[in-house]
């Protein structure tokens, strides 16, 4: 009897143990489309891991990486202006960025380091513009493109996608990414699940942040988004501030002028507040925080 009490009790232990390893190699923020490729059993490094929908160029393999304890992401809005916020987002383990957005100059309030920027197939003729300050200055930035299919098709080498194998030829150290298609699919779906709306259908474009969030949410445990503002601040919130666009674009139009007129365009709009309501949302369930301006809901 007693051997067959200590027997039992075994097996429960051993069933036990199986539950806590499966709990404890699991991460919570972990999207379906990664997966783990390093080598098991390495405390001294951290598991190198593949995000599927990121293409290299020019030979298209994933993106490998390992995860980033802390992020922080860092908004282009006029919001930055004044925030003396550069330390803190330099403090940050991996420092992403949008589009063009400059940190030459802006150091006290945006910070210098740049670990991911994210950037839309329109803007790439702006980084090509100053190729010695994103390319030669910044080679440890890696770089994930996204646009329509026709623009960055690798196999049919759309006009972007070319832009980027000649800057590779020029710059191979660089770590270029773009979306695949069906990556790109998956944010429409997303965005659709959300709102309840196909976004061409509904005469709607997906902004960078958009791309940059779910890149985020993919890459961090932990995330610290600076100087976006709510999707209350333009139309309920009483005296805000007055500030431009983009912080390196001092005398452009309003931040909250453009998100209103882009919010209420019928075609070809960018939904920034919609957005915005939405990734309110993903904060209540996922490490998300926002400052300058902080979110009653982040």
């Amino acid at each position: 009897m007693k051997t067959l009490v200590r027997l039992f009790l075994s097996l429960v232990c051993v069933a036990a143990g199986a539950v806590l390893y499966v709990l404890l190699g699991s991460h919570a923020g972990l999207q379906p489309c990664c997966r783990a490729t390093g080598q098991p059993g390495s405390p001294s490094a951290p598991a190198v891991l593949s995000f599927q929908g990121y293409s290299r160029v020019p030979d298209g393999k994933p993106l490998e990486r390992a995860l980033c304890r802390r992020c922080a992401i860092v908004s282009s809005s006029g919001q930055m202006l004044g925030s003396g916020l550069g330390q803190a987002i330099d403090g940050q383990e991996c420092v992403l960025r949008m589009n063009h957005a400059p940190t030459a100059g802006y150091e006290r309030d945006v910070g210098s380091r740049s670990t991911v920027r994210v950037v839309s197939h329109t803007s790439v003729p702006l980084l090509l513009r100053n190729q010695p300050y994103f390319f030669q200055q910044s080679q440890e930035t890696l770089y994930v493109i996204w646009g329509p299919a026709r623009k960055m098709s690798r196999e049919k080498v759309g006009p972007t996608y070319q832009m980027l194998l000649k800057v590779m030829e020029t710059y191979p150290q660089l770590q270029v990414y773009t979306l695949t298609e069906e990556k790109m699919t998956y944010c429409d779906d997303i965005f659709q699940n959300e709102t309840g709306k196909n976004r061409m259908k509904s005469g709607s474009f997906l902004s960078t942040g958009w791309f940059t969030m779910i890149l985020a949410m993919e890459l961090c445990e932990q995330i610290c988004v600076f100087g976006m503002v709510s999707d209350s601040y333009c139309s309920r919130e009483k005296n805000h501030s007055s500030v431009p666009y983009h912080y390196f674009e001092k005398g452009r139009l309003d931040e909250c002028k453009m998100y209103l007129v882009h919010e209420r365009a019928r075609r070809a709009g960018h939904r920034f507040i919609t957005e915005k309501a939405i990734f309110s949302r993903w904060a209540k369930r996922r490490n998300i925080n926002f400052t300058h301006p902080s979110w009653a809901g982040g």
